[in-house]
């Protein structure tokens, strides 16, 4: 084939490959942004369908771009796709062709004898140049529209998809960015200043803080007054909940009516109606738990039974046994993981902790004062090189600040696992990996890898890596909810001694000497921070940092900033402690209901489990060894015996199939192995709604179903 025949081929990848790199390079962006305005810029701007709607969609979904930037990349991109497919086309029905003009005779001499069907559908057919040239007329045309309507479509759904699923997260922070405004205001400080401090603590309260930063920008950055802010706020927001109060918060503060109270009644509704989408959230998943059941583990058992039994009847069908069990049955299981994910991902949310000590660094560019102009004990006649080598502090200082995210995981690895416990796959997946390799020598035999022997190394590493990440993981989320268990309780006990009279420093001083629980130790650091000199603000951010739990973050961001505005924190510290009630009492039901779906998700793989068991220990060892035989003469309507002709089976119905015992059984091994790892992962994601919670349901399923072989099947 001619050079010549690739030309298309390579202009397609070069017009597509700046589309393509795009998403993550700035270079290539700023290419595409540059030709995709030249070629369609004044046609957006004159023209466009549905353009206040796509408008509003762009910054519901917060995409850092303008309308006509978008739109006309949209129309590049659409333009690229077309030009692409078409020429992809071209290259599909010329290997339609090639594949057609393959002759039968070679088609039976290359393919095994259950393929010969495919002679049925080769030959080609005489065809003019005329119809060459319609055909691929008419294949590029459909791949080109079908490449440009897909590209079109999604650029226009990701905005819609992206302002969704901000929305469920604003209304599920809701409460608690109420709360902390609610709290705020009723400690004295100004509104614009309230908003200004939530604006600042997105990484806590999420993506309702992230809308507050929306008007907090228009006010600072546009000159915007505050009400006005608000309610441009109340017009970009996807959140029809959100939308509403901030259209009444302005209308009180226009009106001059109590914010207080107003924010106390929201604070109640908002509540009320998070417990009412805790109940549809947890019937959603009633839902999901019973389809799991019956499409990913009765509908699988099922199948599986029907496939042995085609194979006993009709012959071998270990093939498509294997396609199910490696292919679709771990593809279903893994989107359905993913919806899961998409539908609990209001019910735990990561984010970024502060590091107390990042402000020393900005002052890495201030200039040292000269030794010889203090009075630190030093002879202020002396050498400066002698008495203060600034170079070499500077050093160290330069030094400390680059290895001491390294010196803190390594300098004490336990405290590190417990905080971070995916940090522990560092340390054990490549010991894992290190190990199988080592092994790995002793599965060979002659030059053939033991499949046996290779699936107990690879099943042992895959314990081991996701036992420890479990066990590390249920002592990280116990100690969380005993952190979170403890906080109500010592925001009550401050509250209480606060308004007894004592100062911050003096009720913080009396409330550590009583019993806090998982509290004690680091109430007596955070006093031990307050003895040596540390301000109270530095001394509760230095417990934030060690404590890492959102509840500790919200608890400190709103004692910290209602201390500079008023002394009087009795109001504040009631307010989050009613907040964290709320929240343990909404996290203890949703627990409780949860447990019963987890339960179920395990009745259901023991089913899958016995069921799998019974087929490999009772239906196939009874089967005969090879070939076919007659297990059945029934259809003849008479009876074989001493002498009788033996009358063969109608249609083959009664033969048993030629069938590999031995393969079949491992197939159902490796079945109960993927089914543990992934009914595992569904069962943790089920009952908390944190997937990392299922390392420990997987690594029992699948520890269950590797002793039950291992034990009732010795020869997997």
């Amino acid at each position: 084939m001619s050079w010549a025949n690739y030309v298309p081929l390579v202009i397609a990848l070069v017009i597509a490959l700046p589309v393509v790199l795009s998403p993550i390079s700035v270079y290539a962006d700023r290419i595409v942004t540059r030709f995709s305005l030249i070629f369609f810029g004044n046609y957006i701007s004159q023209r466009g369908r549905k353009r206040t709607l796509r408008k509003q969609l762009l910054r519901a979904a917060h995409i850092p771009t303008t309308y006509r930037t978008y739109a006309a990349k949209t129309a590049f991109f659409t333009g690229v796709a077309a030009i692409v497919g078409s020429i992809l086309g071209m290259y599909f029905i010329w290997l339609g062709l090639a594949i057609l003009a393959v002759d039968a005779e070679t088609i039976r001499a290359v393919f095994p004898p259950d393929l010969h069907f495919l002679t049925n559908f080769v030959g080609l057919p005489t065809i003019s140049v005329f119809e060459l040239f319609a055909l691929m007329a008419v294949t590029s045309l459909t791949l080109g529209v079908s490449f440009a309507g897909a590209v079109y479509w999604y650029r226009w759904w990701y905005p819609e998809y992206r302002g969704d699923e901000r929305e469920r997260r604003i209304e599920a922070s809701l409460p608690r960015t109420i709360a902390f405004i609610y709290a705020l205001s009723r400690s004295g400080m100004e509104f614009p200043k309230v908003m200004r401090i939530l604006a600042e603590h997105q990484h806590i309260y999420g993506e309702s803080a992230e809308e507050i930063h929306v008007a907090v920008r228009n006010m600072d950055m546009f000159g915007q007054d505050m009400i006005t802010a608000i309610h441009t706020m109340a017009r970009r927001s996807p959140s029809s909940q959100f939308k509403e109060f901030a259209e009444n918060l302005a209308s009180v503060l226009q009106s001059g009516r109590s914010l207080s109270e107003f924010l106390h009644q929201q604070y109640r509704d908002f509540q009320e109606e998070a417990e009412a989408q805790q109940e549809k959230l947890l019937d959603l998943l009633a839902t999901l738990a019973e389809a799991y059941v019956t499409v990913l583990v009765a509908g699988p058992l099922f199948l599986i039974t029907i496939l042995v039994v085609l194979g006993i009847a009709v012959g071998d069908t270990l093939d498509p046994l294997r396609v199910f069990v490696y292919v679709i049955l771990p593809c279903a299981n893994l989107i359905f993981i993913l919806y899961l994910l998409s539908a609990t991902d209001t019910l735990t949310s990561t984010r970024g902790y502060e590091n107390v000590e990042a402000p020393v660094d900005g002052l890495a560019g201030v200039r040292l004062a000269d030794p010889a102009q203090t009075d630190g004990g030093r002879d202020a006649t002396a050498s400066v090189a002698a008495e203060y080598d600034e170079s070499a502090n500077v050093a160290r200082l330069d030094a400390y600040r680059r290895f001491r995210s390294l010196r803190s995981i390594l300098g004490n690895p336990l405290r590190t696992v417990v905080e971070q416990p995916l940090s522990l796959l560092w340390v054990t997946v490549p010991l894992a990996a290190l190990i199988v390799l080592v092994r790995l020598p002793g599965v060979i035999d002659a030059g053939v890898l033991n499949v046996r022997e290779f699936d107990d190394l690879l099943i042992q590493a895959s314990l081991f890596v996701i036992g420890t990440f479990a066990i590390a993981f249920e002592v990280h989320r116990r100690r969380a909810e005993a952190i979170e268990a403890a906080v109500p309780d010592l925001l009550d006990r401050l509250a209480s001694v606060n308004e007894a009279g004592m100062t911050v420093v003096e009720s913080i001083d009396r409330v550590r000497r009583s019993e806090l629980g998982a509290l004690d130790t680091e109430m007596d650091r955070v006093w031990a921070d307050i003895r040596w000199g540390s301000d109270i603000e530095t001394a509760l951010r230095r417990f934030e940092a060690r404590m890492r739990t959102k509840i500790i973050s919200r608890v400190v961001a709103i004692t910290t900033k209602a201390m500079n505005a008023s002394g009087d924190l009795a109001t504040v510290l009631r307010i989050a402690a009613s907040q964290a009630k709320a929240d343990r009492r909404l996290k203890r039901a949703r627990r409780q209901e949860m447990v019963t779906y987890m339960v179920v998700v395990y009745l259901a793989f023991f089913v899958f489990l016995f069921i799998v068991v019974v087929l490999s220990i009772v239906l196939i060892p009874s089967l005969p060894d090879g070939g076919t035989g007659t297990a059945l003469n029934a259809t003849s309507g008479g009876v074989a015996g001493p002498g009788a002709q033996n009358v063969p089976a109608v249609g083959g119905v009664g033969q048993t199939g030629s069938i590999d015992k031995d393969e079949y059984i491992l197939v159902f091994f490796h079945t109960t192995i993927i089914q543990g790892l992934l009914s595992g992962l569904v069962a943790g994601q089920l009952s908390s709604g944190d997937i990392r919670t299922g390392a420990k349901h997987a690594a029992i399923l699948i520890a269950l179903a590797y002793a039950t072989f291992i034990v009732l099947i010795p020869g997997p």
